[in-house]
């Protein structure tokens, strides 16, 4: 198992400092026979604006550790043009939390939706890429910020006991839900 490395605490980054906003038109071979986004060439986009995001907030090598619950909410079509934005919700120790939306609307910029979002988990890694290394804490300054800052703990332990890492029982934020403990 790779060890932590540990540093000074670093200093509380603003949200704002690493927010991270990506655009894309989908184009024929991003579709599938329905003239429709593919989901997975969707997830790859949600992947890869959300490790810039970490990168940014961490200033180090990130890794995917975890997507929660990415909801396909609605299509995607050929000729849309999507941007997906990445924002930081929480830093635990060594791992942040990611929330990511995705928004549509045609080439002209008409019919705007929301379409798609998640939350990813990323790891820093240290130069090496081979130890977990300790992440700046987030400052949330908004109350949105301060709402997903929150509820990013609640998220993480049932990440956990999900993954089979904590056991119900031992969980703090979430124990009320689970009615065999």
């Amino acid at each position: 198992m790779a060890k932590t490395t540990t540093k000074p605490t670093p200093t509380a980054k603003k949200v704002a400092d690493s927010k991270t906003v990506m655009t894309e038109l989908i184009m024929p071979n991003d579709t599938n026979p329905m003239s429709h986004l593919m989901g997975g060439y969707l997830m790859r986009w949600m992947d890869i604006v959300c490790a810039i995001c970490a990168g940014k907030h961490c200033e180090a090598h990130v890794v995917t550790a975890a997507v929660d619950h990415i909801s396909f909410q609605r299509p995607i079509y050929l000729g849309d043009v999507i941007t997906l934005e990445a924002s930081v919700t929480r830093a635990f120790n060594t791992s942040v939390e990611i929330f990511v939306e995705v928004f549509a609307n045609d080439i002209k910029g008409q019919k705007p939706r929301r379409c798609n979002h998640a939350y990813f988990t990323f790891v820093a890694m240290d130069d090496k890429k081979k130890n977990p290394v300790q992440v700046p804490p987030v400052l949330p300054l908004s109350s949105e910020e301060q709402q997903l800052f929150e509820g990013a703990a609640r998220r993480r332990e049932l990440r956990l006991i999900l993954s089979g890492r904590i056991k119900a029982k031992d969980a703090t934020l979430l124990r009320q839900y689970f009615t065999d403990i």
